[in-house]
């Protein structure tokens, strides 16, 4: 039984973890295209800044934070949900006098 609920949860966890790099290589590979494709849009000048850099220089830290963030949040979430499966587990198993 407990391999069970650790093969649930190593499964819950890499769900999450793949989500997790999709976020960041969504993020990682956008900034590029973006240029590419649109390239007057993204030579926008806001603050004396290129809106190209302002991304890369300030929004993409706060997002990849943001990313890690969630990933520790929903991975101890996890956790905790799993651990209260197996106290509760144990508790249905114990013998009642």
């Amino acid at each position: 039984m407990d391999e069970e609920l650790l093969s649930r949860l190593k499964a819950r966890q890499l769900r999450l973890s793949m989500s997790c790099a999709s976020a960041f290589l969504i993020a990682l590979l956008a900034l590029p295209l973006l240029n590419y494709w649109l390239p007057d849009a993204m030579a926008t000048r806001i603050g004396g800044f290129p809106l190209t850099w302002l991304v890369l220089g300030v929004l993409f830290f706060p997002y990849v934070w943001l990313i890690a963030w969630v990933f520790i949040r929903k991975s101890m979430a996890l956790e905790a949900a799993e651990v209260r499966e197996v106290q509760q587990a144990r508790h249905r198993e114990t013998p009642r006098p």
